[in-house]
């Protein structure tokens, strides 16, 4: 049986990461705060990886490889579900910004992206690699490692708060969307942090919905990323998108209510 082991996932994640994004800040510019942010990036995938096939556990190694490889197990109305809950969290977030002034153009999409992406990074290389490698680290083994102790809902509540402090150093990272915010004001650098709580749930939620496949996270997660650049709202109305989440994941606990409060699968998540 093997033993998950999440504050040392995290420790390392957070040493790794951070040593590296703070490497990207003393050197704000070119090729050396690039391959600082790099290194940072893929941090979390690494060492989830790195635990995984050193661990002597072949169950361990096996769910790895069945939740990045087995693609035709997804579930795609649970993938779509989640992409109609954001979408209809923009809208809602939009019509209700109206309300205050905003103009109606933001239900159109921007061209290029709102942020250039680091050094040589393009922005949609940025949201790509960010999807893609974070979610090989959380779900890999991050968000697992805290489940095999906790129900889901209770998991959704503890990982939401450190993925929202893993982004931190990113606001002093010049070329990112972070940074782009915390210099038009505080208040959205805050609207980030929150935002990222209620989102956990919904993440949550498609993940294991489709039997906690890393595959169907990436793109879920992908398509957060891409829908919150390509669509022209203004960071007001991101802020009324966060209550409107909240509001969504509220409604995805209440009708799942199983799924977040069992505890069957406690001890048990290799099974």
């Amino acid at each position: 049986m093997y033993t998950y082991k999440p504050k040392r996932f995290y420790l390392q994640v957070f040493i790794a990461t951070w040593s590296f994004w703070l490497f990207a800040i003393l050197f704000d510019e070119g090729v050396t705060c690039t391959l600082g942010m790099f290194l940072g990036l893929i941090s979390p995938a690494s060492i989830a990886i790195i635990t995984v096939f050193t661990s002597k556990s072949q169950a361990l190694k096996k769910d790895f490889k069945r939740k990045i490889c087995n693609f035709w197990k997804l579930k795609p109305l649970y993938i779509l579900g989640g992409y109609l809950i954001m979408a209809a969290a923009i809208v809602a977030s939009i019509l209700l910004s109206l309300l205050f002034g905003e103009s109606a153009e933001q239900f159109s999409f921007i061209k290029g992206f709102t942020f250039n992406g680091p050094g040589i990074f393009g922005a949609m290389a940025t949201i790509t690699l960010a999807a893609i490698l974070e979610e090989v680290g959380w779900r890999g083994y991050g968000e697992d490692s805290i489940a095999q102790y906790h129900s889901w809902f209770k998991e959704s509540i503890i990982f939401g708060f450190v993925w929202a402090l893993w982004h931190l150093p990113l606001f002093w990272i010049p070329g990112t969307y972070h940074w782009e915010i915390r210099n038009m004001s505080n208040w959205y650098m805050i609207n980030f942090f929150v935002s990222v709580i209620p989102m956990g749930f919904v993440t949550t939620w498609v993940y294991v919905k489709n039997g906690r496949s890393m595959l169907a996270s990436i793109l879920f997660h992908l398509f957060v990323n891409f829908i919150q650049e390509k669509v022209a709202m203004t960071q007001n109305t991101k802020c009324i998108e966060t209550l409107m989440v909240t509001v969504a994941a509220i409604i995805i606990v209440l009708t799942n209510r199983d799924m977040f409060f069992e505890k069957r699968h406690i001890g048990h998540i290799l099974e």
